[in-house]
Formats: structure tokens, sequence, C-alpha cells
């Protein structure tokens, strides 16, 4: 197989000497433009306003701490002050990071990298760099993994496959396509439109054709239409939480999609990053963003009168739903 084409989303920000570079995904596909992120502050405004999404906010929430540790500077082990300014920035850092979305578990990676930073003073180390280093670390075997299953979803594919997918997998499934299609395997993708951002007009199409797969946009009150036409052969979707039964929170959408698979037997496959932090789907906290993205596009009212709107951010799709998840395992040895 010829070497692996890899998307712009499946790793949209990266940390420059003094800043992170984050691809704005609100801007696709009218063009590609990188946002400097310097501070923390920053990071916060970037993850609210969607600029990157799910595995994109993960990265800036890493990058952030990098940032961070990047202008201190490092000093003795046994300077006791400097270690715990150190850890008390860092600790800091994690709060403001864990605020900026509920349903996302930040907390989980934040108190990795608080946990680090303890670890250090504990066993004398000088926590800047030993923080930097595992955080480094972190991100290298992450990447290894994620285009592990990258390959893994190519696998799962079939030669004459129909794919329905929503939202958007950031870049893993776009090169699972190329995967394919380097196999010579004929699939043809079917993407949901995804309002009220349309991520999935917007990124999944693009990204798709980027990689030479054969893309049909659908609108999302379209998917019981095109299943009971039996266009539909497999279902592989995101995730943006998982709990520990297997139930999964993902895009709004994603619930129905799941119901209608299993009515009409069409496979479903969910992506996931698996967590025992929380215990079923009724435990994870759904984000409610705010009514005006909902009423709004791109700037502009869609509706004049006086309405108000109800806007989810997510839906919990519970596990015996899922034919199969494809895990990728993230935790503090990474």
């Amino acid at each position: 197989m010829k070497k692996l084409k890899e998307s712009p989303l499946f790793w949209p920000a990266k940390l420059k000497k003094d800043h992170i570079e984050v691809l704005d995904e609100t801007l696709i596909p009218n063009r590609m433009k990188y946002i400097q992120v310097k501070t923390t502050a920053a990071s916060v405004k970037v993850i609210k306003e969607m600029k990157t999404r799910a595995f994109g906010q993960f990265l800036v929430v890493l990058n952030t701490f990098l940032l961070a540790l990047n202008k201190m500077k490092s000093s003795k082990p046994e300077d006791f002050k400097a270690q715990q300014k150190v850890l008390k920035k860092i600790e800091e850092i994690a709060r403001a990071l864990n605020k900026s979305r509920p349903t996302f578990p930040f907390s989980e990676v934040t108190g990795i990298i608080v946990r680090w930073a303890t670890m250090a003073i504990d066993s004398g180390l000088d926590v800047r760099t030993f923080v930097k280093k595992n955080t480094e670390g972190y991100l290298e075997g992450i990447r290894f993994k994620r285009l592990a299953r990258v390959e893994e979803i190519a696998a799962i594919i079939q030669d004459g496959d129909s794919v329905l997918t929503h939202c958007n997998v950031s870049g893993e499934l776009a090169m699972a396509a190329y995967i394919c299609k380097q196999q010579k395997k004929e699939v043809h993708f079917f993407a949901t439109e995804t309002r009220p951002y349309f991520q999935g007009a917007k990124l999944t199409c693009w990204e798709l054709q980027q990689m030479g797969a054969k893309v049909t946009l659908i609108a999302d009150n379209a998917v019981g239409s095109v299943m009971s036409d039996g266009l539909i052969s497999k279902v592989i979707v995101g995730s943006d939480r998982s709990c520990a039964n297997g139930d999964f929170a993902n895009k709004i959408g994603t619930y129905q999609i799941a119901v209608v698979a299993k009515h009409f037997r069409v496979p479903f496959y969910a992506l996931t990053q698996p967590s025992d932090k929380i215990r079923t789907g009724k435990d994870i906290p759904v984000e409610i963003r705010r009514s005006e993205e909902l009423l709004k596009f791109e700037g502009k009212k869609i509706w004049r009168g006086a309405v108000d709107a109800f806007y989810p951010a997510f839906d919990v799709v519970p596990h015996e739903l899922v034919t199969k998840t494809v895990p990728i395992k993230v935790s503090e040895n990474a």
C-alpha cells in the first residue's frame, strides 16, 4: 500500500514555538485558515466557539499545557517554592479548560497532567521537564493509536459497501476511505448535513472528496428513507464521550440514526474512547448550546419572528443499539 495520505482534520491543532496553530474548521471548505492561540484564555475561546471540534479540542487542551510549560524555566527539584508555582499554574490551566464544555471529558485528561506534576514533586523531579516530556509522549502515543484505528476502519469497510456517517470523524473515516481506494474497494459514502453547523456537508463531504472517495450528501431527515430503500449497508460514526457500560454521546441526531439502523438491521459502528469515569449514558451531562446558534446561519437570522430554540449539542446512544465499538484507549500510558 502507498503511503497513507493524511487529512488536515486528522491533527488539526499543532504546537509551534510560541503558539498553538489551530485549524479554523468553521471556514472549511471555503478556505483553510489557522488561528494562532497564545494564551489559555484563547484556547478556551476557540473551544467554546467551536473553531475546532471533538478531537481538535482535545489537542488544544494538551497543547495549552505544553505552551505554558514552554514559557517557563526549569528549576532545581529542591527549589520547593518554584516547583509549587509550576504545579499551581498547571492546576489553574486545568480548571479553566474543564469549564469550557461540560459534555467533553476534559477533566479526565487535565487530571492526568495534574497527577504528573504532583508525581514529579513527590519523586524529587523538575515538574516542568517531567510534565512536558510525558505530555509529548502522550500525544505521540495517541497519534500512533489513531493511525492504527484508521486501518481497522478500512478493514471493516468491504468492497461494495455504502457507508452512512453523521457529523465528522476528524480525519479517520476519510483516511480509511483512502486506504479502501488503494485496495481497489468500491465504496460509496452518504453524509448527513449535520445541522446546525453543517459539519457533514462542509467537513465530511470535503475531506472524503479530497481523498478521492465517492460521497453523497443527504438531509438529516432522509436517513430513514435511504435505509428503507436499502441504500445503506453500514453506519460508522464517531463519539464525544463514552461510558463504562458502552453507551456513548455524539452529535445530536446520532441516536435516531442508531434506532433506524437497528430497525432495518444495518450494522452500526461507533468509534469510541473507552472510559469508566461515567457509568451509563444517563450520567453524561449534555451541553445545551445557545438558541442563537440554531436561529442563525453564518450570522444571518433564518426566522424573522419571535421564536425560541432548543439545541442540545449531543444525544446519547444506548449500547444495545451498537453493533460494535472501535475503541482507542486514551490512558496515562498512551
